[in-house]
């Protein structure tokens, strides 16, 4: 049972109330302070005390101050007024024991509505941090949709300002050549004028010469010009056959000699892991082919016989384990079977798989980059 403390001191004014307690060689991270309006206790054990005030005081604003082995209590007054006695006197057990339990409802009360302040005052925050990210962001996209705009108008205008040019260009050549052609008329016209003065002026024989001479010339530019003109195609058919790949690159962009090597290595591997399966040896050759066994699950998915597809899921996974699309079907059997956690695990072993190969590609492109960039 706790010793009731009676030694202490107190003073007032009319505004507080000053009360010096001994804390009697007690550690100062012992003592326990509790204060409302109309009820104090200090708890530092073997010790306690405790005192119900004679009026009610503001326990937000009064303070204590602890050290030298003292602990002195500012209580400021809700009315300023002297006090009699600082505690109230003729309480018997049940009204100290009510005033106990309301002055816990009114801390407690007073520490939710605290709380909900705090919480209410965080989101307060929140919300203001969220509004400032968002024009900060909106500030961002809209300066960077005003830069694409400037970018493309100014494109825009090169684009314009070389279409101007290009035509001025093609209007000027085609202006050169018009006038190229108007003097190469002019000196044809020269000419037949003078042929034409020297046909008149010349006897008749020469004059029937060259009539006929220029009849016969007309006849055979007309059979040259029926020459040249070329015959229609005629209509055919070409038929392309592509050479069958195992490999998604390109023939042209690949190492034949490397791929049938690591195919070759595949199948050994292959080979050595059914000799360690003893559930291989009742099955056909094609029963032990990984892809034979894809496709035998993806049928009876389609029938909706799931168990029996994840088990020919699974032997094919035994068989090579390096297929990301039958974890990926699996997964799918799980999640018809409702079998959440096996359906992630499947689906995560896809996602590793699938980007361990587009990372070995990446480094397979780079290397092959490299050799041609050194020659190699």
């Amino acid at each position: 049972m706790p010793l009731q403390i009676s030694d202490y001191s107190w003073q007032q004014t009319k505004t507080a109330v000053f009360v010096s307690l001994p804390l009697r060689g007690v550690c100062v991270r012992d003592a326990d302070v509790f204060c409302t309006e109309n009820y104090l206790k200090v708890n530092f054990p073997p010790f306690l005390f405790e005192v119900f005030l004679y009026a009610p005081i503001d326990d937000a604003s009064s303070k204590a101050k602890i050290g030298n082995d003292t602990i002195v209590f500012t209580l400021y007054k809700k009315e300023a007024t002297m006090w009699e006695t600082l505690s109230v006197s003729g309480v018997d057990k049940e009204m100290m024991q009510k005033i106990r339990e309301k002055s816990i409802l009114q801390a407690q009360e007073k520490a939710k509505e605290a709380m909900e302040a705090k919480a209410a005052a965080k989101r307060e925050d929140q919300k203001y941090a969220l509004n400032v990210m968002m024009k900060i962001e909106e500030e961002e996209r809209k300066k960077i949709e005003d830069m694409k705009e400037n970018e493309r108008i100014k494109a825009t205008k090169e684009l314009e300002a070389w279409k101007e040019h290009q035509r001025k260009t093609e209007e000027h050549k085609r202006i050169q050549r018009k006038e190229k052609l108007c003097q190469q008329e002019k000196q044809i016209e020269k000419e037949r004028k003078k042929l034409k003065h020297k046909s008149l002026t010349g006897n008749p024989a020469s004059r029937n010469l060259t009539i006929k001479g220029r009849n016969s010339e007309n006849i055979f530019f007309e059979k040259l010009k029926e020459d040249s003109i070329p015959a229609p195609r005629s209509v055919g058919n070409i038929k392309i056959n592509f050479t069958p790949r195992v490999f998604p690159t390109a023939l042209r962009e690949s190492q034949v000699a490397e791929e049938e090597e690591w195919l070759h290595k595949q199948a050994e591997a292959r080979r050595a892991t059914n000799t360690d399966i003893p559930e291989l040896c009742d099955l056909k050759e094609e029963e032990k082919n990984p892809e034979w066994l894809k496709d035998k699950g993806n049928k009876l998915f389609a029938t909706e016989n799931y168990l029996a597809a994840i088990n020919a899921y699974n032997l094919a996974i035994r068989l090579n384990n390096k297929i990301p699309l039958l974890y990926l079907n699996r997964a799918a059997c799980h999640l018809k079977l409702k079998n959440l956690h096996k359906a992630i695990e499947d689906s995560s072993k896809a996602y590793r798989i699938m980007k361990l190969h587009l990372r070995l590609i990446h480094l397979t492109k780079l290397y092959k980059m490299m050799l041609r960039r050194f020659g190699i």
